[in-house]
């Protein structure tokens, strides 16, 4: 499954070379990673209500070509499992179709007190239910 957000750069995102900061496009990851849970339903304050948790555990960005202030961009966010207690994300930064980033985080499910474990059965059906 698919999910693509759009979300505009605050001046705030941007450097003194008037790009966005480069420590953004990890947030606006977490923006993207966002929305695809709430696409299927769900949100991170719910799942932490269940006892998961999901740290990154790995990240990783590609630029291709910068942003700048007031750009709209789109984040399309992709899902597929890294391993029995690892999960990835894959997100392409865009604007108006040309690639800005490509990159990808890693997360561990962990509990309450951190010790890893395999996704519960409602996490898993939510993950299962986005992969064709």
């Amino acid at each position: 499954m698919v999910v693509q957000a759009q979300f505009r750069v605050l001046y705030g995102d941007t450097d003194a070379m008037g790009q966005a900061y480069y420590g953004n496009y990890l947030k606006w990851f977490e923006v993207g990673r966002a929305e695809w849970f709430r696409s299927l339903g769900t949100s991170y304050r719910e799942l932490e209500g269940t006892g998961v948790y999901l740290p990154v555990v790995e990240a990783h960005c590609s630029y291709h070509k910068p942003a700048f202030y007031d750009d709209v961009l789109t984040i399309t966010t992709t899902f597929h499992y890294a391993g029995p207690a690892r999960l990835q994300f894959d997100y392409e930064l865009s604007r108006n179709g040309d690639s800005l980033a490509s990159g990808y985080t890693v997360h561990a499910c962990v509990n309450s007190e951190r010790k890893v474990l395999r996704p519960p059965e409602h996490l898993r059906a939510i993950l299962d239910s986005s992969i064709s």
